[in-house]
């Protein structure tokens, strides 16, 4: 594997160098990108019939996904796997549940191309934006060379760099605030330490920073190969990036499959599958009160206004 897979048994250290982080208040960008991005993001013009856009299946108004558990491209065709939240995902170490993208630039081809999606190729998007009269202005203010794949890809990947959602109840916590979380919530974090899901979600994004095998202890019965279908290696069969728990409350359905329909039954399928242990009702509610505790704020850029 180009990326070393880690069990929960080899990751004891990560309690020590790699505990959960505050995210940042911001994030350095290019402001003339950014606003560039947000136009494409929302615009259905990179869909092959114009009806789908990027922000089709990543709500920004709620957890950055579609809330389905499987998204809907053009001609109406369903995927076959759950949209992951684009809020945060600049944060991730790689983009997509198989990490076929190395980053936010290289990720921006996948849905555009797909023909599930919004069945475009690149050339093609390029050729409608370039019958536009204004983006072709906006992109030759920016990028000397003007509309290219490339600069489409970047000017979008620049603006999903601004979709942070820092200041959640567990980032004040960590800061200090020892009243910014419930005493359920407070609980429900020492048993996600002792429990041992911190071993897999951990660092900024509580998650997104390696790849594990979906189904340890118990066969998750996947019929997604996962990164088998990217590496073709026997190792790599029903392996998949963690996902981040950043406002996972706000993500239903969960997995990469949405078998999943609320966090309660994501916590029971990951304790079963990943863990290999019981845990009661209560300690699963306790856990699920911390997991709340992660929904951040939603950029100011996207926020709707009165």
């Amino acid at each position: 594997m180009s990326e070393k897979l880690f069990l929960p048994m080899l990751l004891g250290s990560i309690l020590f160098c790699a505990p959960i982080k505050p995210i940042p208040d911001s994030m350095k960008t290019d402001h003339e990108k950014v606003v560039l991005g947000k136009q494409l993001f929302f615009d259905p013009i990179l869909s092959k019939d114009g009806t789908v856009s990027c922000a089709s299946c990543h709500d920004l108004q709620n957890g950055g996904d579609d809330s389905l558990k499987f998204s809907v491209g053009i001609a109406n065709q369903k995927g076959s796997i759950n949209a992951p939240t684009v809020y945060n995902a600049v944060f991730n170490f790689r983009q997509f549940w198989n990490g076929r993208a190395k980053d936010l630039k290289e990720q921006v081809f996948g849905p555009i191309e797909n023909p599930l999606e919004m069945g475009q190729s690149m050339e093609s998007a390029v050729e409608a934006l370039k019958k536009n009269a204004l983006y072709v202005q906006e992109f030759k203010t920016i990028y000397r060379d003007g509309i290219t794949k490339n600069n489409v890809a970047d000017a979008i990947a620049e603006f999903e760099k601004v979709l942070i959602t820092p200041n959640a109840p567990f980032d004040k916590y960590l800061k200090g605030d020892k009243n910014a979380i419930s005493p359920k919530a407070k609980r429900g974090y020492r048993l996600f330490e002792s429990k041992g899901c911190i071993l897999c979600h951990n660092g900024i994004n509580v998650g997104g920073n390696f790849y594990n095998k979906f189904g340890i202890f118990k066969d998750a019965n996947s019929s997604n190969p996962g990164r088998y279908s990217i590496t073709h290696r026997e190792e790599d069969r029903f392996v998949f990036k963690v996902p981040s728990l950043r406002n996972v409350a706000l993500t239903a359905p969960y997995m990469h499959d949405g078998r999943a329909k609320t966090l309660t039954d994501a916590v029971e399928i990951m304790t079963e599958h990943q863990l290999g242990r019981y845990m009661s009702p209560k300690e699963i509610e306790n856990i699920v009160a911390f997991l709340k505790s992660l929904t951040g704020n939603i950029p100011q850029i996207v926020r709707v206004q009165p």
